[in-house]
């Protein structure tokens, strides 16, 4: 609902109570749809602004005075969509009637507020407090016939004939041969002052384990009890109030450049601007059974995709295909999908030792060890045997794709597929382009990434891409602190605390430590003089450890209980910091937690700067949304480039500058960064929005 549809329902609402030949009111969307809520583009505004006045106070006005309190009835024709500030005007009518299938929720907490029009005080007095509270806290749809069962939906009618339902309820309301209920009053499915107490209790320490640093849920969980005690209209007043401080907080801002991020990643100039059709992939093939191209197997046989799976021999090819099914299994034993659809997607998978499967393939992902010289080769082979409008892609994740291509005579079909493990789980594919990539293979890319549920973000081709490139200094900081004499499970909980799933060295135990040496190494010879090389990994791998996948890291691995921090690893930290010898006079370094968590991230910052300058990415936006989908960055922070914004770019460069002098090379400013620290201007503003800055 944009605003002038909010001012143009309380002059009719405001009409209707005139007129006296308006019996009852039937309210009602277009297109099929309800209402998909308020404008959310008006709360950038408010962030833009810093004026919380633009979203209008109609609470009380519109939707308790002139709907619920009208004299006449009021009921809800609700087909298609009915949320957020959608719903809120359906809550507040006397009756609601839904067509089957119509979506039906109370979303506004995943953008950082809470419900701005009454409800937090009506949802749980139609569908019981529990309920209420689990709709608004997980921002979880419903569907009418859920709603129905709840108490929330009145009735369900087909779509032909809703609005004459509709009307005959609203007349039968005002006939009284159907109950008018003004939800705001009701207070039979609420409990007992102490059984709501005892409930909101424990929705309140759920809260803060699985969303520590979301005010809006809290926030949320208050407004209902307040309007318990002291009934709903001061619940109404209230939430008003707290609407509009949250939606000026930095959560809200986050939440909704995330949101907004979302949608701006399909936008690729000189790709889908320019009229293209995508092509379409019925058969792909998937080279390499490990574990990147299992889960990239797995996805896309569940979108429908015939898949061809290659390996060099009958155990690893039996062995890939074993892990596909597994994958497929694991999805139906956790109710993702039917046994039924499980059975249709493993019948699309077929194995091969060879390339003879490949003459009819659209697409083929290459997904095998980080080998120049073997990838070189395979593309090669490639050329030869694919169809000409076969997409040849590699899931690298670190390699330039010009060399890996450079034998090949086919370089406006090559592009990147950077999955992330596990594939058929992560949401996001970064396809990578060269400067030969042709458009229609970026867009025919992207398309399926999009029918594999992915989120495609279209970077340009160097080391690492922007992803891997953008967080490579996160685990070398975090080493660096250590040889510094920082203790490692302190940073672990730090980062885990500001919002990552885990910390560095918990991820290093996961992903491995041969992945680990090897991603170092590319980086190490990418950029020289700006990595930091610490001793520790290869000192673990020398005492017989491999992180989880032998039970022996930083952590020790005990099958069903957490990873537990191990106390024998400290005296292999201990030896690389001898071999590191860079604490400062022999002594552990002195900081806070928030040092710790800036000195390991503003690298990041610094990284994402250049990511930035070179034009790796079309706009920092793109960034943001790969950090949050492709390193589970907090995305209530917003994504990387726009939390340092958040904390200022004056801030991460003098930071930077200050460890720079007393660590070294590794913290030292880019040149991007220090020119827009000094003048001002956002990271995440158009390259055209930098000045020049004179070399000191």
């Amino acid at each position: 609902m944009v605003l002038s549809v909010m001012k143009g329902l309380k002059d009719k609402f405001a009409e209707v109570a005139r007129r006296n030949d308006v019996k009852a009111i039937v309210l009602t969307g277009k297109g099929g749809r309800f209402s998909g809520g308020f404008d959310i583009s008006v709360m950038s505004k408010v962030h833009e602004t810093g004026d919380a006045s633009i979203v209008p106070d109609v609470s009380v006005e519109l939707v308790s005075d002139l709907i619920e309190d009208s004299e006449k009835p009021v009921v809800a024709a609700v087909q298609g969509l009915a949320l957020g500030g959608g719903l809120e005007l359906a809550l507040a009518c006397h009756a609601r009637i839904a067509a089957p299938r119509t979506q039906l929720g109370l979303p506004e907490l995943s953008l950082g507020v809470i419900p701005g029009l009454g409800g937090t005080q009506r949802l749980p007095r139609l569908v019981g407090l529990s309920k209420g509270l689990e709709l608004m806290l997980t921002s979880k749809p419903v569907s009418s016939e859920e709603g129905h069962k709840l108490g929330l939906i009145d009735a369900i009618v087909s779509p032909e004939e809703l609005l004459k339902v509709s009307r005959q309820w609203a007349l039968d309301i005002g006939q009284a041969r159907k109950p008018w209920i003004r939800s705001l009053h009701r207070t039979d499915k609420l409990g007992s002052l102490s059984e709501a107490r005892e409930v909101l209790k424990i929705a309140r320490q759920n809260a803060k384990k699985t969303a520590p640093n979301l005010p809006q849920h809290q926030a949320c969980i208050d407004l209902i009890e307040l309007g318990i005690v002291r009934g709903g209209y001061s619940g109404l007043i209230k939430e008003s109030e707290v609407f509009k401080q949250l939606v000026l907080s930095d959560t809200s801002k986050g939440l909704i450049n995330v949101f907004f991020a979302q949608r701006t990643i399909s936008k690729v100039p000189g790709v889908t601007d320019i009229g293209l059709k995508p092509r379409n992939v019925s058969k792909a093939a998937v080279i390499g059974g490990g574990l990147m191209g299992s889960g990239i197997a797995t996805a896309l046989i569940l979108s429908n995709i015939h898949v061809v799976l290659k390996e060099v021999n009958s155990e690893y090819l039996q062995k890939g295909i074993k892990t596909v099914q597994a994958n497929v299994h694991g999805l139906v034993a956790r109710g993702k999908l039917t046994k039924q659809k499980a059975d249709g997607a493993l019948s699309l998978l077929k194995g091969a030792l060879d390339y003879n499967e490949f003459k009819d393939v659209d697409l083929v992902v290459e997904a095998v060890i980080e080998n120049i010289s073997l990838k070189q080769t395979i593309f090669s082979d490639l050329e030869k045997i694919c169809p000409p409008h076969c997409i040849l892609a590699s899931n690298t994740s670190t390699i330039d794709l010009n060399i890996i291509g450079e034998k090949t005579k086919s370089q406006d079909r090559i592009v990147g597929a950077h999955f992330f493990s596990p594939a058929h789980l992560m949401p996001l594919l970064e396809i990578v382009r060269t400067e030969k990539t042709s458009p229609q293979v970026i867009l025919d890319l992207m398309t399926v990434g999009k029918n594999i549920k992915k989120s495609p973000v279209v970077v340009g081709n160097c080391t690492g891409f922007a992803v891997n490139r953008t967080f490579f200094p996160y685990a070398q900081s975090a080493h660096l602190l250590v040889n510094l004499g920082v203790d490692v499970f302190r940073i672990d909980r730090l980062i885990s605390n500001f919002g990552l799933p885990m910390g560095p060295f918990q991820l290093q135990d996961l992903a491995g430590y041969g992945v680990s040496v090897a991603v170092s190494k590319e980086f190490a010879g990418a950029f020289p003089d700006r990595t930091f090389n610490s001793p520790l990994v290869d000192l673990l791998i020398k005492n017989g450890r491999n992180g989880k996948n032998n039970g022996k890291g930083y952590y020790i691995y005990e099958r069903g209980s957490k990873p537990k921090p191990d106390p024998s690893v400290q005296p292999i930290i201990e030896e690389s910091r001898r071999v590191c010898n860079i604490m400062p006079n022999g002594k552990p370094i002195s900081v806070t937690d928030q040092e710790i968590v800036e000195m390991i991230l503003f690298p990041v910052v610094n990284e994402a700067c250049r990511v930035l300058e070179e034009g790796i990415v079309v706009r920092a936006s793109d960034l943001d949304m790969a950090s949050v989908l492709g390193m589970s960055f907090p995305n209530y922070r917003g994504g990387i480039v726009f939390w340092a914004d958040i904390v200022g770019a004056n801030h991460v460069y003098t930071s930077l500058k200050k460890w720079s002098e007393l660590y070294g090379n590794f913290f030292k400013p880019s040149r991007y960064l220090e020119e827009r620290a000094i003048k001002g201007i956002p990271l995440s503003a158009p390259a055209s929005s930098t000045p020049s800055v004179a070399r000191l």
